[in-house]
């Protein structure tokens, strides 16, 4: 039941969107088991005044960097994570086409009683 929430900078084409999403998709499907129609992503586009990625880390980031930030169960482990980690930066290196060093992720870890899916209710707890 991943939650995803990917932030880049506007003026992108629909498509470019949309292959960011499919990676996406297909990377945790591969990685980390995700079941098929299990999709609940968004994209914020930012303008250049509310969107900065600096070059920390020894790693040059261009403005078409783009932040993916992942929250999960609490019960996937470091491999999962690291193989997730490989397979998002060469899936949208393949389409749309962006560049590893664009690629930031992070996985946020949250307990199954956290999560609601509808109905008001706690399906995982």
């Amino acid at each position: 039941m991943p939650l995803l929430h990917i932030s880049m900078r506007a003026g992108k084409p629909e498509a470019y969107r949309k292959a960011i999403l499919d990676g996406l998709y297909c990377a945790m499907r591969e990685a980390l088991n995700v079941p098929e129609g299990d999709e609940f992503m968004t994209i914020s586009e930012l303008g250049p005044a509310n969107f900065r990625c600096g070059n920390a880390y020894g790693i040059k980031r261009s403005d078409d960097a783009v932040l993916i930030q992942i929250t999960v169960f609490a019960t996937r482990t470091a491999e999962q994570k690291k193989t997730l980690y490989r397979r998002i930066a060469a899936l949208l290196g393949e389409n749309p086409g962006i560049r590893p060093e664009d690629v930031f992720v992070n996985v946020l870890d949250a307990p199954a009683e956290n999560w609601s899916v509808g109905h008001g209710l706690a399906q995982f707890a």
